[in-house]
């Protein structure tokens, strides 16, 4: 069997309207191994969130195919889920009720045991009763990573999720995700338009050119965690990335 958890072939993607066809990925195509971590970087408006969301079963695309587990995508798939940078909480339930939220069905057990351990493993611990207006952006960001974490996901679709964060709270998160993933195993895929987040985390970073967006390169990321940015290494490799990207 295929240790390939993700496989994207061919992706092609136009918007029409009255002006005509807008071009937005040619023939786009790499592949994801099980339990793998991928950053995908490229310029601003070249098409990083239209191709996470043909990957994710959110759009469709013109020509190509993507396969999960060997399986052509047709749609939204539950063993997917998707964290953006515009947030998913509910304003109205709090921290618990709004992890408890995605468990449907009778398969889980304790579902409030479930909620606090997952409160607990992204530091919300005391905060399971709070609502959402009384967290700060950093931990909303919490509550919408264990409410993804909870339902215990194959493939954690990721678009600049820490994009709307300060730089001291956004590093906090990405320390925080990458202690988790250290623990618990999930296929990564991440949008980001920050290329010292994507050598901090990612196996390997995809770079895309300029919309219609094709790939570039692909960099293999093989520095131990935890990473040092400042490292000579991951300068290095930071460096060569944004070449690539016409930096």
């Amino acid at each position: 069997m295929s240790d390939k958890k993700i496989v994207v072939d061919g992706l092609t993607k136009s918007f029409f309207s009255n002006q005509g066809a807008l071009p937005v990925i040619n023939g786009v195509s790499f592949s994801v191994d099980d339990g793998e971590f991928v950053a995908i970087v490229g310029p601003s408006g070249c098409g990083k969130s239209t191709l996470m969301n043909i990957i994710a079963g959110f759009e469709r695309q013109d020509f190509g195919w993507v396969k999960v587990d060997g399986v052509e995508r047709v749609g939204p798939s539950a063993k997917g889920i998707m964290i953006s940078q515009h947030g998913s909480v509910f304003p109205w339930l709090t921290v618990q009720q709004n992890l408890i939220f995605g468990l449907k069905g009778n398969g889980h057990g304790d579902k409030g045991a479930l909620a606090k351990h997952y409160a607990a493993m992204v530091g919300l611990k005391g905060f399971e009763a709070a609502y959402p207006h009384e967290l700060s952006g950093g931990m909303l960001k919490r509550v919408e990573l264990a409410r993804a974490l909870v339902v215990k996901p194959e493939i954690l679709y990721m678009d600049e999720p820490f994009s709307a964060l300060d730089a001291l709270t956004s590093l906090r998160m990405r320390t925080e995700l990458q202690r988790i993933l250290d623990e618990e195993r999930h296929t990564v895929l991440l949008i980001t338009h920050d290329v010292e987040e994507a050598i901090y985390m990612a196996d390997s970073i995809i770079a895309l050119s300029p919309r219609p967006t094709t790939i570039r390169n692909t960099f293999r990321v093989s520095l131990p965690h935890p990473r040092k940015i400042s490292s000579p290494e991951a300068q290095g490799l930071r460096e060569a990335i944004l070449r690539e990207l016409g930096l």
